[in-house]
């Protein structure tokens, strides 16, 4: 970056010298660092303004692209983000909005130093890509369109002709038009330090094997590797010369395990997802099983007895992903073989397969064993057809390092016994300092107001949170409000609160940034949301709507409101879905608004 002075800034002459803060200041990377020392000073203010290399965006109407550029003109990384978390379960209008248009223009004609861009859930155009193909091609080290819609091959052909620098491609999750696959042609053609290639859960069937083999042996950094739907046999040629690769994801093994001789795996292997994978096929894995420290059995057909057999030989794993299937046995035999374990993510299966298999269901009792084995964990995200205080509290007990929690109870035939669970959220809130993400998703009667306004007294630090099915009336969600001074994004589903008392706990939460709610008690014209409104804050009500969830069925979801801080005038591109509030235009407030950072 070019030398700049900023003595033209100094106000006070006895103070430290700019030049000190110059050379210091870039090696701070945290953002709620660099954003309290924006606020100390003018100057301070200014070489933040000139030094900060990466910034998020939480939601794409909280500014606009030209107050980003005036903030930070030497931004080296972005990430943005679009639709509500929402859209991602189809609770949020597909015309909600998320465009990404204007924010590439202004990509285009500044930012001169950008390398590394993320958008997520957004509405990028096969122009969009073409522009900033055309603009930042040679620049870009980095781009992930992650979970994101609009675009199709046509787009991803001017990224990988133009963008010969990248050593990122990341399209998980996206919806992508396939017309062909000549676009990975081109990135096998056109580049040779690429390290991740992500097109895992599209619908990009058209790629060639042959330009995956000639990526591998250009790309001699190659280190992960998730793709769409193959067969062993199609890879084999890239496995053997990916001598680097660490991860891959998305193939199976479609004969019996006898029919493929030996694997051979790449000798740093250690991350691995095998999609459609069955109990026949589980012998070919283990060879490997005791290197792997990431496994994701999200997409495999595999039985509780099979989850065990393959995770005792995963003495190192640190990460794995899978469905409630794997039952409390498997839970128990994580928790006695998987002692390194850092994230775990179990997910829900389809009903058929949990009928099907009579242990695929997780409860208090293998929670309560994770939380006595794998003392590491840092994460944990969990579907449980039943749960008790008592398990709770062990989490709080022992996993002292959890930083996010997050834990469903299914709304299934049987009784929960051990309902509300006051003392256990109590206990885990309180106990896990660390906790910084929150999500709690019970049924009617799982807690009490009583148990709302202990998680607001206990979480201290928590930055989101979700709730669901939680508290009793209006008085939990009040109490709930006086606590958590450090929430910024608050989501609520399916609970009985008022929009006045919606209104009311916004206004005592002081670092709310963002609050989506779905399912609340109206009140006549919905004015009473009006309570909350003051300048900078946006309230957007999607109203209750009809939703087509087959041929011949809808199912009703109830009204939305979505408020959150923005410093853009207002958004430009209502859908008919949405109905903006917004009774204020002050410019009164601005300077409490000036300097501070954009949401994280």
């Amino acid at each position: 970056m070019e030398q700049r002075s900023y003595s033209n800034h100094r106000t006070n002459p006895n103070a430290p010298s700019d030049v000190v803060f110059e050379c210091v200041i870039p090696y701070i990377n945290d953002s709620r660092d660099r954003q309290s020392i924006s606020l100390v000073c003018r100057q301070w203010h200014v070489i933040d303004s000139q030094t900060r290399k990466h910034v998020t965006i939480a939601l794409c109407y909280s500014s606009t692209p030209e107050q980003l550029r005036r903030r930070f003109p030497y931004l080296e990384s972005l990430k943005l983000k679009g639709k509500p978390r929402a859209a991602m379960y189809n609770l949020i209008p597909e015309d909600w909005g998320g465009f990404v248009t204007p924010w590439v223009m202004e990509i285009a004609t500044s930012f001169r130093c950008l390398k590394s861009l993320h958008f997520r859930r957004m509405i990028v155009s096969d122009d969009d890509l073409k522009v900033i193909s055309q603009s930042r091609g040679a620049n870009l080290k980095d781009i992930k369109l992650d979970k994101c819609s609009g675009f199709s091959t046509d787009g991803l052909l001017y990224i990988c002709r133009s963008c010969r620098n990248l050593k990122t491609l990341f399209l998980e999750e996206s919806q992508i038009t396939e017309k062909d696959g000549e676009w990975l042609h081109e990135l096998a053609l056109n580049n040779s330090i690429l390290e991740t290639l992500n097109f895992y859960m599209t619908d990009l069937s058209q790629p060639k094997y042959k330009d995956l083999q000639l990526i591998a042996t250009k790309c001699k950094s190659l280190v992960s590797i998730k793709i769409s739907d193959c067969d062993y046999f199609d890879l084999a040629a890239f496995l053997r010369v990916a001598t680097s690769l660490q991860e891959f994801c998305g193939s199976w093994f479609q004969d019996k395990a006898e029919q493929y001789g030996d694997v051979v795996f790449p000798p740093r292997f250690c991350g691995l997802g095998l999609n459609y994978m069955a109990t026949h096929e589980v012998p070919i894995v283990l060879p490997v099983a005791s290197r792997l420290k990431k496994l994701d059995l999200l997409y495999c057909f595999l039985d509780t007895d099979d989850h065990c057999l393959l995770l005792q030989q995963c003495i190192n794993l640190e990460i794995l992903e899978a469905r409630n299937v794997i039952g409390d046995r498997g839970m128990e035999i994580l928790s006695t073989y998987c002692k390194k374990l850092k994230r775990l993510r179990i997910e829900r299966g389809a009903d058929e397969l949990e009928l099907e298999y009579e242990e695929g269901v997780v409860s208090q009792r293998g929670l309560t064993a994770i939380a006595q084995g794998c003392l590491n964990l840092e994460y944990i995200a969990v579907y449980v057809s039943d749960i008790t205080n008592a398990a709770l509290e062990c989490v709080g007990l022992h996993l002292k390092n959890l930083v996010d929690f997050r834990m469903v109870l299914l709304d299934r035939e049987e009784v929960i016994a051990d309902l509300p669970l006051d003392n256990g959220v109590r206990s885990l809130v309180s106990s896990c300092h660390n906790l910084r993400r929150f999500a709690l998703y019970l049924r009617p009667g799982g807690l009490t107001d009583v148990g709302l306004t202990y998680i607001g007294q206990y979480s201290q630090n928590i930055k989101w949170m979700l709730l669901g099915y939680v508290g009793e009336s209006d008085k939990g969600l009040l109490g709930f409000s006086k606590g958590c001074p450090s929430l910024q994004k608050l989501e609520v589903r399916g609970c009985c609160f008022s929009e006045h008392a919606l209104a009311s706990a916004v206004l005592q939460l002081r670092s709310l940034r963002y609050l989506w709610v779905q399912g609340y008690r109206g009140s006549p014209g919905g004015f009473d949301f009006l309570t909350m409104a003051r300048p900078y804050w946006k309230i957007e009500i999607i109203p209750s709507r009809k939703v087509s969830v087959g041929e011949d069925k809808e199912v009703d979801h109830p009204a939305h409101v979505l408020a959150y801080y923005s410093l853009a005038e207002s958004r430009t591109d209502f859908p008919p879905s949405v109905v903006p509030l917004d009774p204020t235009s002050s410019q009164d407030h601005m300077s409490r608004f000036q300097d501070l950072d954009y949401p994280k």
